[in-house]
């Protein structure tokens, strides 16, 4: 293999100015120009490389499978209607309930209408469902009928939750 010199006694010329520089005192430019010292310019940040910024895909120790308790839902005012005269069936105004027939469900701070009073509608057990649309279901009352029949009621701050529910 052969050596190079070590240049002591050599000139090279600038490749941005054409002046004459010692070549011990030559610096080569990021982008391959040889400059002499004093015109040397290192390379702005901005020119990157850049840093590879890369998202994470995944959490550690996520839990998908986590179900949230169920909790209670304030129902429109006066959501519950009667059904004909003599009749124990009341319908339930649910907007996207969610809910599937068979459900149990329990009212809270329900006022009694058209014969059906506070305590039959706030039945501590529940109340299985029929669910007849995407915003109705209808239940049986335990005791009691509709007097008038297809009569709104229930107030204004009715509530619908599960039974086992602590309140």
């Amino acid at each position: 293999m052969s050596r190079f010199s070590t240049g002591k006694n050599s000139f090279a010329i600038s490749d941005r100015s054409g002046l004459r520089y010692r070549y011990k005192d030559m610096r080569r430019e990021w982008n391959g120009l040889l400059v002499g010292r004093d015109e040397f310019e290192p390379k702005q940040p901005q020119l990157g490389p850049f840093r590879k910024v890369v998202d994470a895909q995944a959490l550690k120790d996520a839990r998908p499978d986590r179900v949230e308790p169920p909790v209670e839902r304030l129902l429109t005012p006066n959501a519950f209607t009667s059904g004909s005269a003599a009749s124990a069936v009341i319908t339930v105004f649910e907007p996207s309930h969610g809910r599937s027939t068979s459900d149990t469900v329990r009212f809270r701070n329900v006022f009694g209408f058209d014969g059906f009073t506070k305590a039959t509608i706030e039945n501590a057990s529940g109340y299985v469902i029929t669910v007849t649309t995407t915003d109705e279901y209808t239940f049986t009352a335990a005791s009691g009928t509709a007097t008038t029949g297809n009569t709104r009621g229930g107030g204004e701050n009715a509530t619908v939750g599960p039974v086992t529910l602590v309140s």
